[in-house]
């Protein structure tokens, strides 16, 4: 496994940038790699606005970045909204509110989520990885999409400067149907929310944990081609590896695995992994460098900062892709109600 997540030389630096003016959203952004995102827009310029469920992290965060930008002499701010990512009706509250409070929104970074742990059941009675890591995310996109288009339309906005950056890995090798999967003949086929929930039952930690992942570069894919390019949108949508990560989300293996073998994977893990500074790294890189559109690095899966990664065959697979498209639009609508999404349209 440490191979496959190659944590152990991190990338050089971080993406720079002038953000004075810009707005950005990012979900778990009082923690880990989100907060580091977090802390460097902050530091950059930008107003940013951190998206998790437990309000003592916000202050603890908020008054960390506010001193650093204190005493760096800058203009950009923090605040903290709660929210729990499980629960759609939640969601559709905090996002849609903050789609009506805000004039604009240049970045929106989809950090936060849970490890590979044990199976169970979100606040909406669906498997709580898949609720937090992938659905909850796919809804807010939606529910903030329209502020992003508008904010790309105005003329104080860079070509190819609006951005949403999901946290994915490349842990999706091991969603069930993966070559690297236990489950491989079993396959991830997004066809039902009994395959979710009920089948979910039946799969490992790290294959809850995968198959999200593997949904995070699949949302990136279909936005790119239902949304974007159909509606001619200048937005760039990217999933990107951080590497793993020494974060207190590496003590959810002990959850994950009881006993001797869930402890040696989270030491293993920590002994090798980068700091939560260095695993930010990659998403700054998507939402800042303009690489991304002088190379049209739309709906692309980087592995590091300026490498496009070599996803699975699933993670390529634009049918698949559509299949957890419309699941992921009927399970919304199903749970908050028929007129839950925003239209993706103009």
């Amino acid at each position: 496994m440490q191979a496959i997540l190659h944590p152990i030389i991190g990338p050089a630096g971080p993406e720079k940038a002038d953000l004075n003016g810009k707005v950005a959203i990012i979900t778990g952004g009082a923690l880990g790699i989100g907060y580091e995102v977090a802390r460097h827009f902050a530091l950059y310029g930008a107003k940013v606005i951190m998206v998790n469920r437990k309000e003592e992290q916000g202050d603890e965060a908020i008054k960390k970045i506010e001193a650093e930008v204190k005493e760096q002499g800058g203009k950009g701010s923090a605040e903290w909204v709660g929210c729990d990512l499980g629960k759609l009706s939640m969601v559709k509250e905090v996002f849609g509110g903050l789609a009506q409070k805000l004039e604009r929104l240049d970045y929106l970074i989809l950090s936060s989520g849970i490890n590979s742990n044990q199976f169970g059941l979100d606040d909406d009675g669906i498997d709580r990885h898949f609720g937090v890591n992938a659905l909850g995310h796919y809804y807010v996109i939606n529910l903030l999409y329209p502020l992003l288009r508008k904010t790309s339309k105005l003329p104080s906005t860079p070509k190819g400067s609006v951005r949403i950056v999901f946290e994915s890995s490349e842990m999706h090798r091991f969603a069930p149907g993966s070559e690297d999967s236990a489950s491989r003949a079993r396959g991830c086929h997004f066809g039902s929310e009994e395959e979710i929930t009920e089948a979910g039952k039946e799969l490992g930690p790290i294959e809850l944990y995968g198959r999200t992942k593997l949904a995070m570069i699949l949302y990136a894919k279909s936005i790119r081609d239902k949304v974007i390019k159909k509606n001619g949108d200048d937005i760039y949508i990217l999933a990107v590896h951080p590497g793993a990560v020494n974060t207190d989300m590496q003590d959810q293996w002990e959850a994950a695995y009881p006993g001797i073998i869930g402890k040696i994977t989270k030491y293993i893990t920590l002994a090798g992994g980068r700091s939560p500074e260095q695993g930010s790294y990659s998403a700054l890189y998507a939402a800042l460098s303009p690489e991304v559109v002088e190379k049209e690095w739309n709906g692309f899966y980087l592995s590091d900062p300026a490498t496009p990664g070599k996803e699975t065959a699933q993670g390529q697979d634009l049918n698949l892709a559509t299949s957890l498209w419309e699941l992921s639009e009927r399970m919304v609508k199903r749970i908050v109600g028929d007129d839950a999404l925003e239209s993706w349209s103009k």
